[in-house]
């Protein structure tokens, strides 16, 4: 029997993800991926802010402070906001960045492999967005249905 490189077998595991199979560990990865602050993190680390005033913020990728993405996203709370942050710079999907000043200035941006994903997250956070009231619509329509 060969033996193989570590290079080799990472290539040959990772040849081998299948998310529809149950021990495939890539189904953890979209478990982590179809959080909604995952999303909303993801598509605000490029937003320029003027999407509170009607304008798209589909604008360039840019880092931010933990209090700008913390008034961004309306209802996250202080505990949900550090672990989403956390487990996304544990992924490599965002970099933390403290500049020691008084008090010391946080800051995030998207990696490399969190660019990958933030225009899909943005199109995702757009679509929900675009046909909410679709979703309403026949969630009502199923709901008044006949049993």
């Amino acid at each position: 029997m060969a033996t193989m490189t570590a290079a080799q077998k990472r290539s040959q595991a990772k040849a081998e993800y299948d998310a529809f199979l149950a021990g495939c560990p890539s189904r953890k990865l979209l478990d982590r991926l179809s959080d909604k602050w995952v999303t909303l993190v993801l598509a605000a680390l490029g937003s320029d802010g003027s999407h509170r005033f009607g304008a798209d913020c589909a604008g360039k990728p840019r880092s931010m402070r933990y209090s700008e993405l913390s008034r961004l996203l309306a209802g996250v709370s202080q505990k949900m906001l550090t672990q989403t942050l956390r487990s996304l710079e544990r992924d490599g999907l965002i970099t933390r960045t403290a500049t020691p000043t008084v008090p010391v200035t946080v800051s995030y941006e998207l990696t490399d492999l969190g660019l990958s994903l933030h225009q899909m997250m943005r199109g995702l956070k757009t679509w929900a967005e675009t046909h909410m009231d679709d979703v309403l619509a026949n969630r009502a329509t199923y709901d008044t249905r006949d049993a």
